[in-house]
């Protein structure tokens, strides 16, 4: 903004009148959400089990690293791999005709759409804890009850994803094809899907990471992977191998991150 000599004047920015009264809400807010969190104080053995789980990290059970005759470190976390890999490709494939589905430039109906937002939403509504819990009660505990609750939360995750990468697309190669006297599908495979493939497969390996971290969770209510034996350690007090546990969870988290996060960057 200039005046009349050509001089430049700075605008202040205008300050938006519901600021405070957000700010205050948002504060009364939190001071009720605490408010209702019973607190009850520490126990008198907290300090006592802190210092022995960082003990059992600083000193761990390098023997329980490999068992030849039973379970060990490296089977459960393979076992953790392999729920979480399994989950992810399950959920990937899947979830791919809910995307079209709910994708709002996909139908010229918006009922149709919504009514596809709705059914992922209502997929995704319950934890993969939850979902672990009633899949052990039909088909038992172990991993493939992990599995399918892996594979079916993130089915509703993905699908959400995939349909706003879907709605971002350019339908000008798709117009370009349907003027040539391609088909619906030959549209599909050639104009739509290379457009979305990169935005899938990024979506892919971040549910991947969470994946990971959500099967070794799961474990620990009888769904397979590292958490079933790392909750047998702890309940009967053996801090060393909790503490080969625990760093083997935290080491093999951190090579799945750098991996797949460098993955995504050649993805992008």
């Amino acid at each position: 903004m200039t005046t009349k000599n050509g001089d430049y004047l700075i605008q202040k920015p205008r300050k938006n009148p519901l600021r405070w009264p957000i700010i205050i809400v948002l504060a009364l807010v939190y001071i009720w959400a605490f408010s209702g969190v019973p607190f009850t104080g520490f126990k008198e053995t907290a300090g006592q089990i802190m210092k022995s789980i960082m003990a059992g990290i600083f000193s761990p059970d390098w023997g329980y690293v490999y068992l030849p005759e039973g379970e060990d470190l490296l089977r459960g976390l393979l076992d953790t791999l392999a729920i979480s890999i399994l989950g992810t490709v399950i959920s990937a494939v899947l979830c791919i005709p809910f995307a079209f589905w709910s994708a709002r430039n996909m139908s010229k109906y918006r009922p149709i759409s919504g009514s596809g937002k709705i059914m992922l939403s209502f997929i995704r509504t319950f934890p993969e804890i939850i979902m672990a819990i009633l899949f052990i009660k039909a088909v038992g505990p172990g991993s493939f009850a992990g599995v399918l609750a892996l594979g079916l939360h993130s089915i509703g995750m993905l699908g959400k994803l995939f349909a706003d990468d879907i709605e971002n697309i350019d339908f000008g190669p798709s117009e370009a094809l349907l003027a040539s006297g391609a088909t619906r599908l030959q549209q599909l495979w050639f104009a739509v899907l290379p457009q979305v493939l990169p935005g899938f497969l990024n979506y892919t390996l971040y549910r991947f990471e969470i994946n990971v971290r959500s099967a070794t969770i799961l474990g620990v209510i009888g769904a397979g992977g590292i958490g079933t034996p790392l909750i047998f350690a702890l309940s009967t007090r053996s801090w060393p191998r909790v503490g080969i546990i625990l760093l083997g969870i935290v080491m093999m988290i951190t090579v799945i991150d750098l991996i797949s996060g460098y993955v995504r960057k050649k993805l992008v």
